[in-house]
């Protein structure tokens, strides 16, 4: 398994040295890219990745809950984005989904995508072929440190059902509420990839990484 640090829980004014914490301990670093539009919330843009990036050697997770997706690809691309992940519920259509996908992949990265707490997996089934990631929200998306809606483990056990039905190839990531009460179960429903911001920021952060891993 895989855990991706949320930068959304950092301190900013403590960011360098926390980056460098999470770098030591954590597999990818996950950035929630937030307008105000799709999401009542606004976080930060494509400048603060390459900052980062540019300084430290993490696996750059970085997940779009913006209305249009496909205008911001580029920029996070080129700010150096390893893994770009968009909303379904952003797209209005299968087909303008499959055609964001081939876009990020013709960036030469990978392409994921994410659904939230009320929409049901079965609308990905065209798509999971060609996908390398999907992220089940287990919160409402748009603000960290909400609790875990145990629903999304059914959401979760159906993907990873039809991933080893098929021998697809995308890591199931869910991001929300994870904690070292629920870990567990999340990875024994099938998950590959648990995102954490508000649990492993707050303490100890690489005690509270290894609890994740256990």
């Amino acid at each position: 398994m895989l855990v991706a640090t949320s930068l959304l829980a950092c301190n900013f004014t403590k960011l360098a040295e926390q980056i460098n914490t999470i770098e030591k301990h954590s597999d990818w670093l996950h950035f929630d890219v937030m307008d105000g539009n799709f999401v009542p919330n606004i976080s930060f843009g494509s400048q603060i990745l390459k900052d980062i990036a540019e300084d430290f050697d993490l696996f750059m997770d970085v997940h779009l809950m913006v209305k249009d997706p496909a205008f911001f690809c580029e920029s996070f691309y080129q700010s150096g984005a390893d893994l770009i992940t968009f909303h379904y519920e952003a797209m209005d259509s299968i087909q303008s989904c499959r055609t964001l996908i081939d876009k990020i992949h013709s960036l030469g990265i990978k392409a994921g995508i994410s659904i939230k707490p009320a929409t049901d997996p079965a609308v990905l089934d065209q798509l999971l072929e060609s996908l390398d990631l999907v992220l089940v929200m287990s919160v409402e998306p748009g603000f960290g440190g909400q609790g875990f809606i145990r629903e999304s483990l059914a959401k979760i056990k159906t993907l990873a059902l039809r991933k080893a039905a098929n021998n697809y190839r995308y890591l199931i990531e869910v991001d929300g509420g994870v904690n070292d009460k629920n870990a567990h179960e999340i990875l024994s429903a099938g998950a590959d990839v648990l995102v954490s911001g508000s649990y492993i920021m707050k303490g100890d952060v690489e005690a509270n990484i290894a609890k994740l891993r256990k």
